[in-house]
């Protein structure tokens, strides 16, 4: 009589310790992430500044390329006011030349910027290895590019490898433009003029995980040119003497 024996198959350890170890590497993964994002926060945000103001700078350059006329004579834009002696000039600028100047110049930054912010890639810089996302800027608007994580972090072995971060960048209210002038001693009782517009844009950055608002400027002259002084029967160089020009300021009524 033969006897089978029925021996018992081993069990296999339960490896319990798998429902452990990977969500601890998930989590060690995120963590190690959200440190790294964090530490890079601040180089991201400086470059997107940086590049913000570049792209800014740029579509106003646009607007102002796109003007038919040039750069005014300053003496055009000034109004001589008599004042009853021989030895002095005394002017005040044309408000009314100025301002017309600036309402077009204002009109013209306000247009390109939001032909930009459209996704119009002819009024965005074609350089510095950006990559525009033309289709998220017709959907939400902003200007939206996208650049390296090895050209962000300046790591040259990475160049224009590895993952791209993506930067936004919104208008934030209106245009400001303010004018500014600058007056400086020329020669003999003559001085030298410019009068500028500073234009002002807020912009809001967004980078993942952060955002920050920012102002761009741009200064854009309108006129420029030298006054022509009396000049003086005697004139001495050691002297000191002061050009004898007289120009008010009068404020100018900006858009």
């Amino acid at each position: 009589m033969r006897f089978h024996m029925q021996v018992p198959k081993k069990r296999k350890p339960k490896r319990r310790w798998l429902k452990l170890i990977i969500p601890a590497l998930l989590l060690t993964i995120a963590l190690s992430f959200y440190y790294l994002n964090m530490k890079l926060k601040p180089v991201y945000m400086n470059y997107a500044e940086f590049q913000t103001r570049k792209i800014a700078a740029h579509v106003i350059s646009q607007a102002i390329q796109s003007r038919g006329s040039g750069v005014l004579d300053v003496n055009d834009a000034l109004i001589n006011i008599p004042n009853g002696t021989s030895e002095t000039v005394t002017m005040q600028v044309d408000a009314d030349a100025i301002s017309k100047v600036i309402a077009e110049i204002h009109e013209l930054v306000e247009i390109h910027l939001d032909r930009a912010e459209s996704g119009d890639l002819e009024m965005l810089p074609q350089s510095d290895g950006l990559d525009f996302d033309t289709e998220e800027m017709e959907k939400r608007g902003g200007v939206v590019f996208f650049v390296p994580i090895g050209q962000v972090a300046d790591i040259p072995l990475l160049g224009n490898l590895g993952p791209k971060i993506p930067i936004r960048f919104h208008i934030v209210g209106d245009v400001h433009a303010d004018i500014d002038t600058e007056i400086k001693e020329y020669g003999i009782n003559n001085v030298y003029m410019e009068i500028n517009v500073i234009m002002t844009v807020n912009v809001q950055i967004i980078i993942p995980l952060a955002t920050k608002q920012s102002t761009v400027e741009q200064k854009i002259p309108v006129a420029i040119g030298i006054i022509q002084g009396v000049v003086p029967q005697i004139y001495s160089n050691g002297g000191g003497t002061a050009p004898n020009i007289q120009v008010p300021l009068d404020d100018v009524n900006l858009p």
